[in-house]
């Protein structure tokens, strides 16, 4: 075990010094691929995402290990070099330390272990997947129809070791007000920006009917906004973006269909894949993870996570 500790520590290391910026992560997938062929294991790639199985028997239960090796881009406040893996006072530093390579090289590091072991009460698939900062169609969802089945998944992602039971979805929406151009000096036109104010105020105002006990009220922000061509014309067109959080009770698509029917602006969702998801209380892992003093939180993400369990 100490030796598998030491490994994930300099993997890591390794992982921090490579940029992987979302959908740019073919370094750090070449990395993982090396590092899992060392291990014996047949390795699988498909785009950035890399796999490595140990299904013995078919008739177990198959877990799916998963974590991200992508990144967003080190923003300008960084006070530190984000590709430089620096130990101090026993915390490692750098960009993907936390989110999410040390969930990654944990997850891969127990896959090993586990697949070494003679007899196991589960079968398991190891997962590096790409493209999570973005959601991109080219992670995950690209990944999954690819496996014959999977029981149940651990999701790796930075929770203080807590277990994430449940989390809003996620849903955009591209909204545009149509009026009519004129001359700002004259009395005419249509302004699309007194339409869009209109319904901002109407998404401000509107309460959804059911709340969840777990995540609360459905929640609408209006993020964006874009319009007018030059100051003397009065603008035809002005385009919001509504970042849409969904609870248990209603899909994506329900949460659509009502908020066109109380807007005059045009309303288009860019995907309605992301939807709220939970897992029970009473399940198994997190009674066992509760056991382990592990404490329940909620996520306000794209997914479901599971902590790591020690």
């Amino acid at each position: 075990m100490k030796q598998l500790y030491q490994q994930a520590i300099e993997l890591l290391k390794k992982l921090i010094s490579t940029p992987s910026i979302s959908r740019q992560e073919e370094k750090t997938a070449d990395i993982i691929e090396e590092f899992l062929k060392s291990k014996d294991f047949e390795v699988k790639r498909k785009h950035n995402n890399v796999w490595a199985e140990h299904i013995i028997d078919k008739s177990k239960p198959i877990v799916l290990l998963n974590s991200h090796h992508d990144t967003v881009k080190p923003v300008s406040s960084w006070t530190r070099k984000p590709y430089h893996p620096d130990i101090e006072h026993n915390k490692l530093f750098g960009l993907g330390s936390n989110d999410a390579g040390a969930s990654l090289v944990s997850l891969m590091m127990a896959f090993v272990y586990l697949s070494k072991q003679k007899s196991t009460s589960y079968d398991y698939i190891f997962l590096a997947s790409a493209e999570e900062e973005v959601s991109g169609v080219n992670g995950i969802s690209s990944v999954l129809p690819i496996f014959e089945k999977i029981d149940f998944a651990i999701v790796g992602e930075p929770t203080c070791m807590n277990m994430a039971i449940a989390e809003k979805g996620l849903m955009v929406l591209d909204c545009t007000a149509k009026g009519k151009a004129g001359h700002a000096a004259r009395d005419e036109g249509i302004n699309a920006i007194s339409i869009a104010v209109d319904d901002i105020k109407t998404l401000e105002n509107y309460q959804f009917e059911k709340s969840s006990e777990l995540l609360g009220n459905v929640k609408l922000t209006v993020s964006q906004i874009n319009a007018g061509t030059q100051h003397n014309v009065v603008p035809e067109t002005c385009n919001f973006v509504v970042d849409v959080r969904t609870n248990e009770h209603y899909s994506n698509k329900e949460v659509c269909e009502i908020i066109d029917k109380l807007l005059k602006s045009d309303v288009k969702a860019r995907s309605f894949r992301l939807n709220s998801s939970s897992i029970p209380m009473t399940h198994e892992i997190v009674k066992k993870g509760l056991d382990l003093g592990l404490k329940p939180e909620i996520k306000e993400g794209i997914k479901i996570y599971i902590a790591l369990l020690k």
